[in-house]
């Protein structure tokens, strides 16, 4: 099977803003793209290296941001503080399951979905595992997709604790978890953005070329036999 040249060894590279094909200094430096202006690289500096440390980051965050109190409703004077599973059960019990479940979904399914992604792709790559690339990009473009989600809780915080505030009557006041969730959202859009998906193909392709160097040498040596 013949293997079309790739853009690499010509000295071309894919800009990821636009998908412009832009010609690379020799030196490998980056250079910015001449049509939307993003800076282009053959590949993003450190990009296994910074996405590991920005997941593990993310999934040490996870802890705090759903053990501590999210948010605390005050109603005439008294109010006890709420971590998202609190929440999502307390909604759940007042009859709101369709709301239960979407913050169940923003707050922990989608975080724990972007983490275990992230970290598949990683081990894949740094491992030199099998991977089927097809497959591995549809996972890149769902972790890179569903991480906007998890602004849903952030976004309904920010709205009730600026409407809500009715001084003895009601209040709302941000707990220290939604910091913490924040952080995993902001951390974890971070990571998706330094994951380079062409390291999919390259971890391809040097699986491709070493079997393929493996079946000559065993082609050659029943030859010689």
């Amino acid at each position: 099977m013949t293997i079309p040249a790739k853009a690499r060894a010509q000295g071309m590279s894919c800009c990821l803003c636009c998908h412009q094909l832009v010609a690379m200094p020799a030196d490998g430096a980056p250079r910015h793209c001449p049509r939307c202006g993003a800076r282009v690289h053959t590949r993003i500096d450190g990009s296994l290296m910074v996405t590991w440390a920005l997941t593990i980051t993310g999934a040490l965050l996870l802890l705090p941001s759903n053990m501590l109190p999210v948010m605390t409703v005050i109603y005439l004077g008294s109010g006890e503080p709420s971590t998202i599973i609190g929440g999502v059960i307390q909604l759940y019990q007042a009859g709101l399951w369709g709301i239960a479940l979407l913050v169940f979904v923003a707050s922990i399914v989608v975080p724990v979905m972007k983490l275990v992604g992230l970290t598949v792709m990683l081990v894949q790559i740094q491992l030199r595992l099998p991977l089927v690339p097809r497959r591995a990009m549809k996972l890149y473009r769902v972790v890179s997709g569903i991480g906007r989600w998890s602004l849903l809780d952030l976004c309904m915080i920010s709205i009730l604790v600026a409407l809500v505030d009715m001084g003895a009557v009601a209040q709302v006041r941000a707990g220290p978890g939604s910091t913490a969730f924040a952080s995993v959202v902001v951390v974890t859009m971070m990571a998706a953005r330094s994951f380079d998906p062409r390291l999919i193909w390259d971890a391809y392709d040097e699986a491709r070329d070493g079997q393929g160097a493996h079946e000559q040498q065993r082609e050659g040596a029943a030859g010689n036999g």
